[in-house]
């Protein structure tokens, strides 16, 4: 049997409780870490659609390098469960904070490090170049496994009952401020170097400049103390010696919940940020064949919308600001309805979206950008209330490792394989993204079933439930 934290009833009183740390600071310390690490997460999967199919896996076939690249992107998510057991156990043995800063430090480095790589077109490297990019990805993605949950829980943990939905909306936030900051910076690089420029060095400009972020990150973490959640922990000695062996002995169930809740989620935040791009800038059929790059085969070519790189990123930057705006909107609706409730709707959204999609692509610059704008908003209204309705599924001395575990294998499930998943149906049909919003729609179908098996979480006790 699973442990559920005590309900306390829709009128229970507020949980009362010393918080140490200043709102102020909790806000800008979750908010500027996962803005930092979807900076550098962002920053690679642009690279990604960009540029590592060039450099780092050339080859004579534009789809092979593509997928080759993707392959590599994947595989931070198969790392992030890694970081999720490894972070999660620190995160409740020995508190949020220190975990905190040892997350942020995992992947700043990592993604510095990408910037000073030699690339396999250098004479030498053919093989060490991917190899070595591979292990920095690794990281990236085992720093961001344990970085998530980490700030929720710096929110929601130092949030009163009542809000704790509202400040859970602060390091989601992170995600469109790191979109916009990564993708900002490439438009600026690439309006201001010609493309040769920009494959030679240009590209490594926002892998080094995420050094100054980190520093920035760092200084305001270093400046918190304990949430006041672990905090009693650690005062009625209740830390669990063994997190992992603990959360699956008591909580199974709500991780097999959490991971199936968040499913939705990461298929269409790939799909908006990672597939659309690639598919936005591949040069339609017509205008290959007039560069003459169609190919001995030109059936087998798979075409996309043929906007330039630097138009496309401003499309996508206007419709992350509706991500931004969505997001800071979930964190009342799902304090106002409830996490269950709001996110069903928003679920049952996305399954119609998964639908209307590709007529939408197929209408022009004004459907491409209502597109974009249409499912920017829906991921706000998704993605905001996970930093809560995951962790709340979880007492406090495993909460770090169970949230965590949740988040990260459904990573796996529906972002690890989703882009390699998208070039597959997209190539499948001849250019249409049909195949893409079905599979959108299926991932949401399964998300939707997962919240009807879970209960309502708004009004339990959270800062004093321990198993």
């Amino acid at each position: 049997m699973t442990s559920t934290p005590p309900k306390t009833g829709a009128n229970a009183p507020v949980e009362h409780f010393e918080n140490p740390n200043a709102r102020w600071r909790v806000i800008t310390a979750s908010l500027a870490g996962t803005s930092i690490e979807f900076y550098d997460f962002y920053i690679y999967a642009t690279a990604a659609s960009l540029v590592f199919p060039h450099l780092f896996f050339p080859s004579d076939d534009p789809t092979t390098a593509l997928l080759a690249s993707f392959a590599v992107f994947g595989v931070a998510f198969i790392a992030r469960p890694v970081g999720s057991v490894l972070f999660g156990h620190f995160g409740d043995r020995i508190g949020r904070k220190g975990t905190l800063v040892a997350t942020l430090l995992t992947m700043g480095i990592a993604t510095f490090l990408v910037g000073l790589l030699p690339t396999a077109t250098t004479p030498g490297w053919e093989f060490w170049a991917p190899f070595l990019l591979v292990v920095m990805r690794f990281c990236q993605g085992l720093g961001l496994g344990g970085e998530w949950s980490g700030a929720a829980l710096l929110a929601t943990e130092n949030a009163p009952a009542n809000k704790r939905a509202i400040y859970g909306t602060f390091p989601q936030l992170g995600a469109p401020i790191g979109f916009i900051l990564g993708n900002t910076l490439f438009v600026v690089l690439s309006a201001t170097m010609s493309d040769e420029t920009f494959m030679a060095w240009g590209w490594r400009i926002p892998f080094l400049i995420s050094a100054v972020l980190v520093i920035l990150g760092l200084w305001v973490r270093f400046s918190l103390l304990e949430t006041p959640a672990f905090q009693k922990v650690m005062d009625e000695k209740k830390v669990v010696t063994v997190p992992l062996v603990q959360v699956f002995k008591t909580n199974w169930l709500e991780i097999i919940l959490g991971t199936f809740i968040m499913l939705a989620t990461y298929v269409l935040f790939y799909l908006m940020t990672a597939f659309t791009l690639t598919f936005g800038t591949k040069q339609t059929t017509e205008q290959a064949a007039a560069a003459g790059k169609l190919g001995d085969d030109p059936a087998a070519y798979v075409p996309g919308l043929g906007y330039h790189r630097e138009e496309f990123l401003i499309m996508l930057i206007v419709a992350v600001v509706f991500f931004g705006i969505f997001t800071l909107v979930s964190g009342p609706l799902a304090e106002r309805f409830g996490r269950r409730k709001m996110l069903l709707w928003t679920t049952g959204a996305i399954l119609v979206f998964g639908f209307v999609m590709t007529p939408l692509l197929g209408a022009g610059f004004i459907g491409v950008q209502s597109m974009l704008i249409l499912g920017m908003s829906l991921m706000g209204l998704t993605f905001g209330p996970m930093a809560v309705i995951l962790p709340e599924l979880f007492p406090a001395n495993v909460r770090y490792t169970g949230s965590a575990i949740a988040y990260n294998l459904s990573s796996v499930l529906g972002a690890a394989i989703a882009p390699s998943i998208f070039i597959a149906l997209w190539a499948m049909a001849d250019g249409s993204p049909i195949y893409v919003g079905l599979y959108l729609a299926g991932s949401a179908v399964l998300t939707f079933v997962a919240l009807l098996f879970t209960r309502e979480t708004r009004d339990d006790t959270y800062v004093t439930n321990v198993s």
